[in-house]
């Protein structure tokens, strides 16, 4: 009579170890799960990449020099203009390897392709080489001109 009790309890002893267990094949599973839903995030990322790819940047319309003789020059304002492609890209503005920083003398102007820089009360000081950055993700191109000030003949 004893033997019953003792096959029960083998049951019964085996069970506890099998209600462990089960979780962890869940717990596997879910943690495929995980790395499944990440790993469906890169998929997402060509398109982007295509579309840097797709749309390049370029500077439709480079800089082009601004002479200036220093007697129409002084107090008058120059604007270098440039159109880029895309709109989304980022433009800065440079003089002589140098961020320029906006402010009452220098104004930027972005409107959609279309990026000016606007040189406010021109002196001879702002003689010099002027380049427009632009940026789209991790590329980067370049468009320079000159400001020139003619001194009076």
């Amino acid at each position: 009579s004893e033997a019953k009790p003792s096959k029960e309890e083998t049951p019964k002893g085996i069970s506890p170890v099998k209600a462990k267990k089960t979780p962890s094949p869940a717990d596997a599973e879910r943690r495929k799960l995980r790395p499944g839903s990440g790993g469906e995030k890169p998929p997402e990322e060509p398109p982007f990449t295509y579309q840097l790819k797709a749309v390049p940047l370029k500077f439709v319309k480079e800089m082009k020099d601004i002479v200036l003789t220093e007697a129409e020059s002084v107090g008058s304002s120059a604007i270098f203009e440039v159109l880029i492609s895309p709109s989304t890209a980022i433009t800065s503005w440079m003089k002589d390897g140098s961020n320029i920083r906006e402010s009452p003398k220098h104004k930027f102007i972005a409107d959609g392709k279309d990026r000016k820089l606007h040189i406010i009360d021109v002196q001879l000081s702002d003689a010099g080489e002027y380049t427009c950055v632009l940026r789209l993700g991790n590329k980067e191109k370049t468009s320079t001109a000159k400001l020139i000030v003619e001194g009076n003949p």
